[in-house]
């Protein structure tokens, strides 16, 4: 809180009112705040009293915050009550659509937009205090700018407000992923074939008294790749998993509808979920609900929101489900941002043999999101010379990415770039 500008209490608050009223903007943006919370919030204010500013801060965040990743919303919902003007002007420029070129321009923080929601609950500055003189209406022609859809595709997770979030759910749940069949060593009788059947037509030529009337041919056989997700489920990429596992579901629901299974050409399609420990939720993703199966899926995975062990969970896999989901050669999209607790050489030998096991192997990281992003993690140098392609997977069109780069071997992303880095 020391960057961030002095903030001006309330000289005679009404605690209670105050902090019932104040409690209602962090449970809209998310965070788990009971009556329980709000009452214990009362007695820790009460006996810590109002002498210090960053006393204040800490006893209401001790109160509220259960996890890390809810910690920036706190802190924007507790300034913007406590009317900081200069963030007003942010959160609400996080709202409404900026004018380029008339002010600084300012990205959005993750979770501004949910938390300014919250708080001002969808209102508009609209009604502007009496005194204060309206803005002079500019009416701009916005029919070649980007439509809604298209710049919620471009938008990061993070950086989505609620309704934002629904949105790009059903976007994500209209996305299909097709890849190509794979041919086999298997052939088959076929009139359309290149390849001749010499037993056959000799076969055929001895029923005709040594006759060959005609050459039957045969073609090579093709099966469906199977496709394999792992995603982390850790704190920081709890809102990217969410999404993932949404566009996950969509996929694996369309193999059981014949039109859409021939257009997507996958085999079978497994998800697995970790952070401390590994949990298959292929199951769950067959229920045709996607809230049901990502809630059973939640309820099974008890360390969702929790740490990172990316080494000991990818051992668990080699171990246990490597040649069950990948013994014909699955493609495989790891989602997750790298930052491991494990030691660096366990994680790279066990990167290795999953390497190996996979025809293709897809590295999603969300950090890809920052211009300057270079693999200083230890984590991440671990990983990155044992994966096939290394993109971002941030938003709606890193996932749309996902075809293109499925059907194209030879695409490594941005491996080669920070491979240089080395």
């Amino acid at each position: 809180m020391s960057t961030l500008p002095p903030l001006t209490l309330p000289e005679n608050p009404r605690l209670v009112a105050n902090l019932t009223h104040f409690a209602r903007a962090p449970r809209k943006a998310g965070l788990k705040v009971g009556t329980g919370r709000v009452l214990d919030a009362v007695e820790a204010v009460a006996a810590a009293g109002f002498t210090s500013r960053r006393d204040f801060y800490w006893v209401l965040h001790a109160c509220f915050v259960s996890r890390p990743e809810e910690r920036a919303v706190f802190a924007q919902v507790f300034r913007l009550y406590w009317r900081d003007p200069r963030y007003l002007e942010h959160m609400m420029a996080a709202m409404l659509p900026a004018i380029r070129g008339v002010q600084e321009e300012r990205a959005a923080k993750p979770a501004e937009k949910r938390a300014a929601e919250a708080l001002l609950d969808g209102q508009l500055p609209d009604d502007l205090p009496e005194g204060e003189p309206e803005g002079t209406e500019i009416e701009i022609d916005a029919s070649l700018t980007l439509s809604p859809e298209e710049r919620l595709k471009t938008l990061d997770f993070e950086q989505m407000s609620t309704a934002e979030i629904g949105e790009a759910k059903r976007m994500l749940a209209r996305l299909t992923l097709p890849v190509k069949p794979l041919k086999t060593r298997r052939h088959l009788p076929s009139a359309q074939g290149a390849r001749a059947d010499w037993r056959r037509s000799i076969r055929a030529a001895c029923r005709n008294g040594g006759e060959l009337q005609r050459l039957a041919f045969t073609a090579p056989v093709t099966r469906n790749p199977n496709l394999v997700v792992i995603c982390d489920i850790s704190g920081s990429m709890s809102q990217y998993s969410r999404m993932v596992l949404h566009f996950l579901h969509s996929v694996a629901n369309a193999q059981r509808t014949p039109g859409l299974r021939r257009r997507q050409g996958w085999g079978r399609v497994h998800g697995f979920t970790f952070g401390t420990r590994l949990t298959n939720i292929t199951r769950h993703l067959r229920q045709r609900d996607v809230d049901a199966a990502l809630a059973t899926a939640g309820a099974q995975a008890q360390d969702w929101q929790g740490g990172t062990r990316i080494a000991a969970c990818l051992h668990a896999f080699n171990r246990d489900w490597s040649r069950r989901v990948m013994g014909q050669g699955a493609v495989v999209l790891l989602v997750t941002d790298g930052l491991d607790r494990d030691a660096p050489e366990d994680l790279a030998r066990e990167m290795q043999r999953l390497h190996l096991s996979a025809r293709r192997l897809i590295w999603l990281n969300p950090l890809m999101r920052w211009e300057g992003f270079a693999p200083r993690a230890q984590g991440i140098r671990a990983m990155l010379p044992h994966v096939d392609s290394f993109r971002a997977g941030h938003n709606i069109a890193s996932l749309m990415a996902l075809a293109e780069v499925i059907s194209r071997p030879e695409d490594s992303g941005e491996k080669a770039r920070l491979m240089a880095m080395l």
